[in-house]
């Protein structure tokens, strides 16, 4: 780039400057010529006097030098010439500088001559007699004026290119030196040339969008990588929890079918059969639950229902499996109108109260309380069994996460059921509270905004 100004304004600098040279030249050589012809008008008057005066005898001992003087009678004929024979002269009348003095005092005219690259420059007088005086003075072209300062102007010629040469070869680097120091990293930092600015705001702009763009793909590879990862626990932990009820189911099926048990023991077996099948059926509905949350329940419908009810409903559905673990179930509050999904709120409040009678104490209570806001529905669970570690809190809701191993192995759940809590809840936009201490029991509170 820098190689291609320095030839532009080397072009552009001796194009200009032989224009200028041709203007100059041609001013001068046109302002000389005027100076030129009014010194020959004035030669020609006073010679007109002299001759007027002195008739031939003003010629005799006259120093001419660059001058020709021809004297001219009326007819035309030359009476005198100071450089040729006046016999061997033709006739002058028709000459036009001889023809204008002869009608009106004075005339002027040039002719060239393309041998001697020469041009003659004519001025006459007429007399008071009726003949005329002229003077005539050779005057160079411009070529020949130009071969006349050869040397001069050629020396003119290289200081003028020389000097062309530095300051384009300067011009151009101060030209190009902003460009090259653009930092195209930050393009509105740079304080080069007002007229690139619009492309600095562009580059600006695109920059911002592709590092946005960039950001974005980071951050869906790493979602992608996530989502992968929590897939591959998640198949490894459906595996694990699949592989504790088939193993009862195969192994009791396979006393029985090879005629290991006895008879009194063979009811027993099957109902450890049947409570493996059920575990089973379990797990997979709540895998299945989850799948369809994780898809977002695009297919559910949002309709005007009533938490109370949904409430009560799920206590009624446990009331057996509380009773069985000597835990009660209290539900209080009051009519609650929200708009939801029935179905999901109905399994938030049912795992609830499961979790809580799973956990709770012998001889203890679960208490559901359904409590409408201005602009809000509030259910809160709280049950009073061992509770919850601090450090255990934020994992609760993680799928298949199980908190104390060492009695959940005695405690029947598929580790599913606070996951679908929190996914049925982010589909309300609902907000999940969770207090608990070793010791004090546990409470979830589910706060959801009555319009979605």
């Amino acid at each position: 780039m820098t190689r291609k100004i320095f030839r532009s304004l080397c072009l552009v600098a001796f194009t200009v400057f032989l224009c200028s040279v041709v203007l100059i030249m041609g001013v001068l050589y046109d302002y000389f010529s005027r100076i030129q012809t009014t010194q020959l008008r004035m030669q020609t008057q006073l010679a007109a006097q002299g001759v007027e005066h002195a008739g031939l005898d003003y010629f005799d001992g006259l120093d001419i030098r660059d001058y020709r003087i021809t004297w001219i009678g009326a007819d035309g004929s030359v009476l005198f010439d100071s450089d040729a024979d006046t016999a061997a002269m033709e006739n002058h009348l028709e000459r036009g500088e001889v023809r204008q003095a002869l009608a009106e005092g004075y005339g002027e005219s040039h002719r060239y001559s393309a041998t001697l690259m020469k041009r003659s420059l004519y001025a006459a007088q007429r007399l008071s007699d009726g003949t005329v005086l002229r003077l005539a003075i050779a005057q160079n072209t411009i070529l020949t004026m130009l071969l006349g300062v050869g040397q001069g102007f050629a020396a003119v010629i290289v200081i003028a290119l020389a000097l062309s040469v530095v300051l384009a070869r300067r011009l151009s680097k101060r030209i190009v030196e902003p460009l090259n120091e653009l930092d195209l990293d930050h393009p509105l930092e740079n304080r080069g040339y007002e007229e690139i600015g619009p492309l600095l705001r562009r580059m600006d702009s695109q920059q911002k969008q592709l590092r946005e763009q960039n950001a974005r793909l980071m951050l869906d590879q790493a979602e992608r990588a996530q989502a992968e990862q929590v897939r591959r626990e998640f198949t490894a932990n459906v595996s694990h929890e699949l592989k504790t009820p088939l193993h009862v189911i195969g192994g009791y099926a396979e006393l029985i079918q090879n005629g290991m048990v006895r008879p009194e023991d063979v009811r027993p077996f099957a109902g450890k059969i049947c409570d493996g099948a059920r575990q089973m059926g379990k797990l997979l509905d709540d895998i299945i639950s989850l799948s369809h949350l994780d898809e977002g329940a695009g297919d559910m419908q949002f309709e005007d229902t009533d938490l109370y009810a949904l409430a009560k409903d799920a206590a009624e559905e446990l009331a057996a499996a509380a009773e069985k673990a000597g835990v009660k179930i209290a539900v209080t509050g009051e009519s609650t109108p929200l708009r939801a999904i029935p179905a999901l709120v109905r399994s938030i409040v049912f795992n609830l109260c499961e979790n809580g009678v799973k956990y709770g104490r012998r001889g203890g209570t679960v208490t559901v309380d359904v409590k409408a806001l201005p602009a809000a529905a509030r259910l809160t669970v709280t049950d009073d069994g061992p509770g919850i570690p601090a450090d255990q809190q934020q994992h609760v809701f993680e799928r298949f996460y199980r908190g104390d191993k060492s009695r959940s192995k005695d405690i029947p759940g598929t580790g599913l059921g606070l996951s679908i809590v929190k996914h049925a809840a982010l589909v309300h936009h609902a907000w999940i509270d969770l207090q608990s201490a070793p010791g004090q029991g546990t409470t979830f509170t589910v706060t959801f905004p009555k319009e979605i």
